[in-house]
């Protein structure tokens, strides 16, 4: 449903291992910022035209006030979330080793060729 509405980040103060990892699969961002940042970014968010900013690539949110506050991802998600990459194209970009494993891994039972 966020992603429905167009969210592409949320800011909490902690976030269920369960639903962190759904976010990132779907290339959601969940920032884990302090409690009182999230609360002023809450506050902020009741005045009209007040904005922040989430910046995947530096790792901060530029608070409304212009104060960026620091967060950590894994780099391994960051690197999917900043190339959009779900895990069929992380799979697709070992594409020529599961074919060279396809290729050489021993079979049991007879071989069927597809006829030219």
């Amino acid at each position: 449903a966020l992603e429905d509405f167009g969210y592409r980040a949320i800011v909490a103060p902690s976030f269920a291992d369960i639903f962190r990892s759904n976010c990132t699969k779907i290339g959601m961002l969940p920032v884990e910022l302090p409690d009182a940042d999230v609360r002023e970014l809450m506050v902020a968010a009741r005045t009209p035209g007040t904005s922040a900013t989430v910046d995947l690539e530096r790792e901060v949110v530029v608070m409304p006030d212009g104060r960026e506050v620091g967060f950590k991802i894994d780099p391994t998600i960051r690197h999917r979330l900043l190339n959009g990459l779900d895990d069929i194209g992380i799979t697709l970009h070992s594409i020529d080793l599961i074919d060279r494993y396809e290729a050489q891994r021993e079979r049991r039972g007879p071989v069927t060729f597809t006829a030219v």
